[in-house]
């Protein structure tokens, strides 16, 4: 796996593969990498004949009083995980690489309504951060196909919409969740969790599951699912931001003729904020 740091860089690698008629898949993160992100190169593995990986702590998509400056950054050890899983191109640019003008002042990308609801509405310009950021990545590595974990259902929502109003010749894969094995979705915030709170998080998932058994058996009482959701989670000690049936193609209130329906949730346990979701097909 070769590393690089700047846009020319990575343009000259797939500027090479380009020629040889290689087909390039592409995997955006974050870094400290943990075996959902494995996952993701490899379902990249399926689509493409080589691979890249960004790691980027992208400023853009933090909000002023969340955890940018402490988000865990484990560059050693993400090498280590891309190498073994297959990667061959690891870009790994300084904010500067990516907004030379700052953050405050680059030109932005944003998905009106998909981008202001649920997470969006309590994390304001989070996903206008997201869509900026990934349209500038799809420019550099310019991929024939992009991997993105069906954990951020609604960030993996976003990115589909911005995809096809912008006419990008990417093709957008959701990979399947990645869970620890009593439920719990593999994440970098888990970290934050203490002993006691790592062993209450599974509720969120066991919950999750709760509502969508309803919805599986034809429930079709919408607002009741979300408040028994709510009202576990409070229950269990989390602190709920939302707990939401939605139509799992347009993230809108479900309509009674739509069958494929997402539940998510955003729950606050001590430090950390969790995020889940569970797809579901009603009768």
């Amino acid at each position: 796996m070769d590393t690089v740091t700047t846009i020319a860089a990575v343009r000259e690698h797939v500027r090479a593969w380009r020629r040889q008629g290689l087909r390039v898949a592409f995997v955006p993160t974050m870094g400290n990498l943990h075996a959902g992100h494995v996952s993701l190169i490899e379902a990249a593995r399926q689509h493409g004949e080589r691979f890249v990986a960004s790691i980027f702590v992208n400023p853009m998509q933090f909000g002023p009083n969340e955890d940018f400056a402490h988000y865990p950054r484990t560059p050693l050890q993400d090498a280590g995980m891309l190498a073994a899983a297959g990667c061959n191109l690891m870009f790994s640019p300084e904010a500067s690489e990516i907004y030379p003008h700052g953050a405050e002042r680059a030109t932005r990308v944003e998905v009106p309504g998909l981008s202001r609801i649920l997470e969006g509405e309590f994390r304001p310009g989070h996903f206008e951060g997201v869509s900026t950021v990934v349209t500038q990545l799809f420019h550099i590595v310019d991929p024939d196909v992009a991997v993105f974990g069906l954990k951020d259902f609604q960030q993996l929502t976003v990115i589909r919409r911005m995809v096809a109003d912008l006419c990008m010749p990417v093709e957008i894969i959701g990979a399947p969740t990645v869970r620890d094995a009593d439920g719990l979705a593999m994440s970098s915030r888990n970290q934050y969790l203490t002993t006691a709170e790592r062993a209450l998080a599974p509720t969120i998932h066991a919950t999750l599951l709760i509502a969508a058994q309803r919805l599986a058996a034809g429930d079709a009482e919408i607002a009741s699912i979300e408040r028994a959701g709510v009202q576990a989670l409070e229950a269990a000690g989390f602190r709920p931001d939302y707990f939401a049936v939605r139509d799992a193609a347009t993230l809108s209130p479900p309509l009674p003729g739509v069958r494929e329906l997402v539940v998510l949730t955003a729950a606050r346990l001590g430090k950390a904020r969790l995020i889940d979701n569970v797809q579901v097909t009603r009768p």
